[in-house]
């Protein structure tokens, strides 16, 4: 990706959420779908998903890769793209604000998050934008061992527990991709 990310979640290196590798396809008769391989340390989440679109597509994925660390989506507020020049190389600046999942207890259930990127991919900027504002999250002291337990499969003493998400296996073809 060209671009650059905004900000400093402040999470240490190893419990930032970064994404991997992902893939998109859309089209004007299709329904838009993605794929992502998302990382924290060591540990790999992949899911794929259905989308309005792209960057809906690319968001509905990353939250069912995440859904088992966030105990549910975050809630997206805001989302905004800016032209930073004119012409076919011009950057844009993706800028994204969420609150924690509706379903989030306690302080958890507080805040707002903001997360942005630049570059000349839109939809790249979409999904880095979108996963900085998720570690500016977890980087609240009360999210604080969110990535730890969902590496280790244990869950936060305030979280209820979630739905085990269940993807079939065509929701995996995407990821072939990756493979390549």
């Amino acid at each position: 990706m060209t671009g650059s990310r905004g900000g400093d979640a402040g999470s240490p290196a190893d419990d930032a959420v970064r994404l991997a590798r992902w893939t998109c396809s859309t089209g004007s008769n299709v329904q838009s779908r993605a794929a992502v391989v998302v990382q924290a340390g060591e540990h790999v989440w992949e899911a794929s998903a259905e989308g309005n679109g792209a960057v809906d597509a690319l968001y509905e994925a990353v939250d069912r890769a995440l859904a088992g660390m966030l105990s549910g989506s975050p809630r997206l507020l805001a989302y905004r793209v800016t032209s930073l020049g004119e012409g076919p190389d011009a950057e844009g600046r993706v800028e994204v604000e969420i609150a924690p999942p509706a379903g989030a207890v306690g302080p958890r259930a507080e805040g707002r998050y903001r997360g942005s990127c630049r570059g000349t991919n839109i939809i790249a900027c979409s999904a880095e934008a979108y996963l900085e504002a998720i570690n500016a999250m977890l980087a609240e002291e009360h999210w604080a061992d969110a990535a730890a337990a969902a590496r280790s499969g244990t869950r936060h003493p305030q979280e209820e527990a979630a739905p085990a998400v269940e993807i079939s296996e065509t929701d995996h073809e995407p990821t072939q991709w990756f493979e390549r």
